[in-house]
């Protein structure tokens, strides 16, 4: 018996705002973002767009460097066939193209981990969970507030920048005014 095969995928970027209207419809737990480094889609011959991967700077004050670090915030599927490892992979891609040194993102413990897997991450084990509310900064939960599991994908090795020729705060305020 031969390997069933589902449709032909491509990847495409989409816009912000069709990714986050593409989550509000497909994601299970999360509402849509409000900013992102990049956004991809995945659509297959017909141009219908069944997944979404939404990229953006690292969510957790001590996720890493933003120079060094891409978090895949939200991935939001109609089911297709592949279409999340697809897009797993393809962020990563993007993100070491881009000059990235890591990609992490984090899953609740019901979701396995089949298409981060098939993508090459690495699961780093549990992180997070809890509320965002304190009382100097009030937060209404609205996602899960459960230990999640981390998982990363090393991307491009590079030197850190040097960043003395930056202008100082005084400067770059002249600039502005």
């Amino acid at each position: 018996m031969g390997k069933v095969e589902g449709p032909k995928l491509w990847v495409t970027p989409v816009e912000l705002r069709e990714a986050n209207s593409f989550v509000a419809k497909y994601h299970r737990h999360h509402k849509p973002t409000i900013t992102h480094r990049f956004s991809l889609g995945c659509v297959d011959e017909d141009g219908v767009l069944h997944a979404v991967c939404i990229v953006n700077k690292p969510t957790a004050r001590l996720g890493g460097n933003q120079r060094d670090v891409l978090e895949v915030q939200r991935l939001a599927s109609d089911g297709i066939k592949n279409g999340c490892s697809i897009l797993y992979a393809a962020a990563a891609r993007a993100g070491q193209a881009m000059g990235y040194k890591r990609i992490i993102t984090y899953t609740l413990p019901e979701e396995g981990g089949a298409s981060l897997r098939a993508s090459g991450w690495v699961e780093e084990g549990q992180a997070g969970g809890g509320s965002w509310n304190r009382p100097s900064r009030g937060r209404i939960d609205t996602a899960p507030t459960s230990i999640k599991t981390r998982w990363s994908k090393s991307l491009a090795e590079r030197p850190d920048p040097e960043m003395e020729w930056m202008f100082n705060e005084q400067q770059e305020n002249a600039l502005f005014q």
